[in-house]
């Protein structure tokens, strides 16, 4: 079989996050000798001309025009690139068929998805088929949830060099972040809740720390979900809103390496406030808002914040490895931009980038497990994330 026409399709390059994605690929790559060939794809020609033209991407760039609903559409893309990167979610409403058809194709996929009940879904679907084929489906290549996935993978790294073990517990802590999290986000967490309504099963995946390892049944998790004084950090935590899907995440990862963080691995992820009686009370008000965690106006998948608020955006974890006989290893990581949009569209970018040059066999995985320390260098390379150990 030919190579394909194209390295990279941006596939909902109309979108609010899409449109970011094929600005970074022209912006950032242009026609360097490392720029790979890449094309923007979504249901209308039009938008997608007009769109090419609003982000100032060369006149010559390719458009294809695919639909959601059109399987025929979706495969004849498919066939036609490496690499699809997707933004058109909620993916448990939109997302079905772009997967199916990347199975199919042997086509690799990145996505942003944090929605744990498809992806357990899309899972037991394909994980087989892909395997056969040698597509490689890599789900949350964004905020969720790259930093934290590679961060413990990182964590555990340093925890081996040093101590000769990796470490049985992680903790994941937000220091800061400056910024809003994607309409996308919100209205993936909306149908979730809605798809929970219609069948109460989905809350079981939701509360499952190994939702996404199928079969694998490991030791009770710290649930992250109360408010806690840490006195080694000398500050409170409070539940932090997308731990659900980044705990998973990190979990399968784990689970398809092999378990090379331990089969007894505990991992939790909170967001630090302060010390003393202020500290107490911003975390209990965090945990009121996870109740509703985008109040009552959430986001709209199109809509998000200004360039320069994207640019003024920034986010701080610190990963805690404690050893279990008092030694730890402090772990940072840290980003650039917005979260949900303007580190995100980087993140997603670089990852379809890394699955270039991936070597690992095909089926459903995470970022951390298909590319690993590869996509760390990336990251730190051209998406302005920095990886430091801190003790």
């Amino acid at each position: 079989m030919a190579d394909p026409e194209f390295d990279i399709i941006v596939y909902g390059a109309t979108g609010y996050t899409g449109r970011l994605v094929a600005e970074y690929l022209s912006n950032h790559y242009g026609s360097s000798d490392n720029a790979p060939k890449w094309a923007m794809a979504g249901r209308s020609q039009d938008k997608l001309e007009s769109v090419r033209d609003e982000i100032g991407a060369p006149a010559d760039t390719p458009l294809v025009v695919a639909d959601a609903e059109d399987m025929a559409s979706l495969e004849a893309m498919c066939e036609r690139t490496k690499v699809v990167l997707t933004t058109v979610g909620p993916y448990q409403l939109y997302g079905d068929n772009l997967v199916a058809a990347c199975v199919k194709t042997g086509t690799d996929y990145a996505d942003l998805c944090g929605e744990p009940a498809w992806m357990a879904e899309k899972i037991a679907e394909h994980q087989e088929e892909a395997a056969k084929t040698g597509a490689r489906i890599c789900f949350s290549s964004g905020f969720d949830s790259i930093p934290f996935d590679l961060g413990v993978l990182m964590t555990q790294k340093v925890a081996k060099e040093r101590f000769g073990k990796p470490a049985p517990r992680i903790r994941g802590r937000v220091r800061a972040m400056a910024g809003t999290f994607s309409g996308g986000t919100a209205a993936s967490l909306g149908a979730t809740m809605k798809a929970a309504a219609r069948n109460p099963s989905i809350i079981n995946v939701l509360r499952d720390p190994f939702a996404l390892a199928p079969g694998f049944d490991g030791p009770s998790q710290p649930t992250g979900m109360i408010p806690m004084y840490e006195k080694d950090l000398d500050k409170w935590a409070a539940p932090f809103v997308m731990a659900p899907i980044n705990t998973k995440n990190v979990h399968r990862t784990n689970f398809l390496a092999g378990h090379p963080y331990g089969e007894d691995f505990q991992y939790d992820e909170m967001m630090l406030t302060s010390p003393g009686e202020a500290g107490k009370k911003m975390a209990e008000a965090a945990a009121e808002m996870m109740k509703n965690p985008f109040g009552a106006k959430p986001p709209k998948p199109g809509e998000g914040p200004s360039k320069e608020e994207r640019e003024n955006g920034f986010y701080d974890v610190l990963f805690v490895a404690d050893m279990g006989d008092g030694k730890v290893v402090h772990y940072g990581v840290k980003g650039k931009y917005d979260p949900g949009y303007g580190s995100t569209s980087r993140m997603l970018t670089e990852t379809g980038i890394a699955l270039l040059s991936c070597d690992k066999p095909g089926g459903v995985g995470t970022p951390g497990y298909f590319l690993g320390e590869a996509l760390v260098k990336r990251l730190e390379e051209h998406a302005e994330l920095t990886f430091a150990a801190e003790n």
